[in-house]
C-alpha cells in the first residue's frame, strides 16, 4: 500500500472515532529523539524518514513540519504523497499549532496517542482548542489498526555500568534526588526521559539504536524507587544489585496503573515537558504536580572527573580511527570504487578495531558533492553516489565506547580544490576555531557564544540552518540537553543553561550550497575553568576531538595571524596525540597534514 493508500485507511479510522484532525509526532513514549522501529508511525504514514518532523492529518489534506536539516530530504521524499511540506521557522510558513487551529471546526476533535505527547504539549493544545469549543482525544491507537505488519516493541537485555566508568554510585545519585525532594517537600519524583534514567541508575541498554538506553519509567520515593521496564532484561545478579539499592522492578506498562495508586493530595515532581500525557491522565484528580525541569538532566550534563578522563581516552581511539580512514580514502580514491555507503562502512571497520568499541552513536551521514548540502542526508541503495577525485565528502559519524560517546564531522576534499571550495571551507574552519578558543566570563550560556562560530560566514552574507552545537552524553545519547550553542533564545525552564566546567558540547559550523556541496567541521569541546581574578571566573574550552582538518582545502590568505596560530596549535596536538598509534606510512602523511602554516 502506498502513502496515499495508508492515509486513506487512516482517515477511515479517524472518521469512525469522529476525529477531525490527527497529530503524529516523531516520538516514543519518552520523548526520545531517536526511536525504535515500533514508534516510526510518522514515517509509515508519510514516507519521510528524517529524525525530526510532525505530521497533521485532516480528512482533506495533510501537512508535515520539519526543520532546516531536512528541507531538501523531505521535499524529495514527500513527492507524490499528497502531503504538503511546511518548512519550520521560515518566513511566511504557518506554524503547526496555527494550522491545527485554523483547520479545526467549532466543537471538533483533535486525535493523538496520549503516550506520544508531553503533558505540557497537551495542556497547551487543549487551551488553544477550547477557544473553538474543541477538544483533544487521546485514544485509541489508530496506527495499530492501519499498520498491519508493525514491528514489535522490543525490550533488549540491559547491563549495569560500573563506577570505573560512571565515576559515581547510583546510591549517591539517588541521594541527590531525595535531598531535592526533601527540600521541596515532595513524595514522588517521576522520570520519563530514558537517558536521565540510565544515568541516574548507572544502567545501559539496547532498546533504541545507537542510544544505549532502556525503555523504562522511574518513580523515586523517599525510601525506595520503582523501575518500570521489560521483563527479564536484567539477569539475577544484576537484579540483586539493583534491589540492594532499593530499586524495585515492575513491568513496563504497569506505570499507568501505578500512577492511579498515588495517595490523594501527594506532591509529585514531574517535568511536564518530558512526562507523557497518558501518565498524568492516570493521576488521582487532586494530585499536586510540581512542574520543574528535572535536576537530573542538569547533573548529567556536567561530567565528573572519571567521565572526563574516560572521554579523553575514547576520543583518542576515535581520532586514530578517523585519521586512518582519511588517509586510506585519500590514498585509494580513483584506484577502486568507493561509494558513500562503502566509505561509511570502511570508517566503521576502523572504529571496530578500537578497544571497548560498542557501535555507532548515530547513523552515519556520508554525503558526496551535492548530497553534502542535505544537512542530515542518509545514503540509500538508490542514492548511493560513487566518490570521484573532485568535490567534497561530508562525513558526520560517531562512536559509542565504554569510555564515552564521540561525534565528529570532517569534510574531506577529493581531488584539487576550487577557489570557491577553499573560500567556504576556510570560513567554516575559522568559525570552528574561533568558538573552541573563546574565553568568557562565567555566567554565559551558549547563546552568548554562537556568534564566534557564525561571524566568518555572516560577514560573507551566509549562514547555516541548524544550531552550532549540542550537548553530548557519556555513553548515552549523542544529542543531550540542555547545553548548546545557538543564537535563538529558547523559552522554558533549563533551556539556556549557564556553561559549566565539565559540560561537553559540539562545535559544528557549516555551509550548504544546494546542488554543489556541503561543508561541516565538528569537534567536541570540553568546558573548563581558566583564570580567576578581580573581574570574575573566566572560562574556556579544550578540544576532545583530535583529527586533522583538510590542508588542501584551506586558503590561508583568508586567516589572520591569531587564527593561523590556533590552527597550528591544534594540528600540533593532533600529531602528538594520534601519531603514536599509526604505522610509519600513516604517520608520515599525518606529519605533512599537520605541518604549521607560516
Amino acid at each position: 500500500m502506498d502513502i496515499r493508500g495508508r492515509l486513506a485507511e487512516f482517515r477511515k479510522q479517524m472518521e469512525k472515532e469522529q476525529m477531525d484532525l490527527y497529530y503524529v509526532p516523531t516520538n516514543d513514549f519518552h520523548g526520545s529523539e531517536y526511536i525504535s522501529d515500533y514508534f516510526k508511525v510518522r514515517e509509515f504514514l508519510s514516507g519521510f524518514d528524517g529524525s525530526a518532523g510532525e505530521l497533521v492529518i485532516t480528512q482533506q489534506e495533510a501537512g508535515l513540519w520539519t526543520d532546516g536539516r531536512y528541507f531538501l530530504q523531505a521535499k524529495k521524499q514527500l513527492e507524490g504523497s499528497g502531503i504538503t511540506l511546511y518548512r519550520s521557522g521560515q518566513e511566511g510558513v504557518i506554524k503547526l499549532n496555527d494550522f491545527i487551529y485554523e483547520k479545526m471546526p467549532e466543537g471538533g476533535k483533535l486525535g493523538c496517542d496520549g503516550r506520544l505527547v508531553s503533558q505540557a504539549w497537551a495542556e497547551g493544545i487543549v487551551r488553544m482548542l477550547s477557544r473553538k469549543s474543541a477538544g483533544l482525544v487521546t485514544s485509541p491507537d489508530i496506527a495499530n489498526l492501519v499498520w498491519k505488519d508493525r514491528p514489535e516493541l522490543l525490550h533488549q537485555k540491559a547491563w549495569i555500568l560500573s563506577e570505573d566508568y560512571a565515576g559515581e554510585s547510583r546510591q549517591s545519585k539517588l541521594q541527590k534526588v531525595r535531598k531535592f525532594m526533601e527540600k521541596w517537600n515532595g513524595s514522588h519524583f517521576i522520570l520519563n526521559s530514558l537517558d536521565d534514567i540510565a544515568w541516574l541508575l548507572n544502567i545501559r541498554g539496547n532498546d533504541i539504536p545507537c542510544n544505549p538506553v532502556v525503555l523504562s519509567y522511574l518513580v523515586v520515593e523517599k525510601e525506595q524507587c520503582f523501575l518500570f521496564a521489560g521483563n527479564n532484561i536484567f539477569d539475577q545478579e544484576q537484579k540483586q544489585q539493583l534491589e540492594a539499592d532499593g530499586i524495585i522492578l515492575r513491568e513496563y506498562d504497569a506505570v499507568y496503573d501505578y500512577a492511579k495508586s498515588f495517595p490523594q493530595g501527594d506532591k509529585i515532581f514531574a517535568d511536564k515537558r518530558t512526562i507523557n500525557h497518558e501518565i498524568v491522565e492516570n493521576f488521582p484528580k487532586n494530585t499536586r504536580i510540581v512542574d520543574m525541569a528535572s535536576p537530573v538532566t542538569y547533573w548529567k550534563s556536567i561530567k565528573n572527573e572519571t567521565e572526563i578522563a574516560n572521554e579523553k581516552d575514547a576520543h583518542i581511539k576515535d581520532g586514530v580511527a578517523v585519521t586512518r580512514f582519511i588517509y586510506w580514502l585519500k590514498k585509494n580514491i580513483g584506484k577502486e570504487t568507493i561509494t558513500e555507503i562503502s566509505a561509511a562502512q570502511k570508517l566503521e571497520a576502523f572504529r571496530m578495531g578500537g578497544k571497548h568499541y560498542l557501535g555507532p552513536s548515530f547513523d552515519p551521514i556520508a554525503g558526496y558533492g551535492a548530497h553534502g548540502a542535505i544537512v542530515h542526508y542518509s545514503a540509500t541503495k538508490e542514492t548511493n553516489a560513487v566518490l570521484k577525485e573532485q568535490n567534497f565528502l561530508l562525513l558526520d559519524t560517531g562512536g559509542q565506547y565504554m569510555e564515552g560517546t564521540t561525534d565528529i564531522t570532517r569534510t574531506i576534499l577529493l581531488g584539487k580544490p576550487t577557489k570557491e571550495q577553499q573560500k567556504y571551507y576556510t570560513a567554516v574552519l575559522r568559525g570552528n576555531l574561533n568558538l573552541c578558543n573563546a574565553t568568557f566570563l562565567y555566567g554565559c550560556s551558549g547563546v552568548a557564544l554562537d556568534y564566534a562560530a557564525r561571524e566568518p560566514l555572516w560577514e560573507m552574507g551566509c549562514d547555516y540552518n541548524h544550531g552550532t552545537g549540542h550537548g553530548v552524553g557519556y555513553l548515552l545519547n549523542v544529542h543531550e540537553g540542555n547545553n548548546a550553542f545557538r543564537y535563538r533564545i529558547l523559552s522554558g525552564p533549563g533551556k539556556n543553561p549557564v556553561l559549566e566546567a565539565g559540560m561537553i558540547t559540539s562545535d559544528e559550523p557549516g555551509i550548504y550550497l544546494e546542488g554543489k556541496f556541503g561543508i561541516r567541521l565538528e569537534n567536541l569541546i570540553l568546558c573548563v575553568k581558566k583564570e580567576k581574578n578581580e573581574f570574575g571566573q573566566f572560562m574556556g574550552f579544550e578540544p576532545l576531538t583530535y583529527v586533522p582538518f583538510d590542508r588542501a582545502a584551506i586558503d590561508i590568505s583568508q586567516m589572520n595571524q591569531k587564527e593561523i596560530a590556533r590552527l597550528n596549535a591544534y594540528h600540533r596536538e593532533v600529531y602528538e596525540k594520534i601519531s603514536p598509534y599509526l604505522n610509519e606510512e600513516e604517520k608520515e602523511w599525518l606529519q605533512k597534514e599537520c605541518e604549521p602554516f607560516a
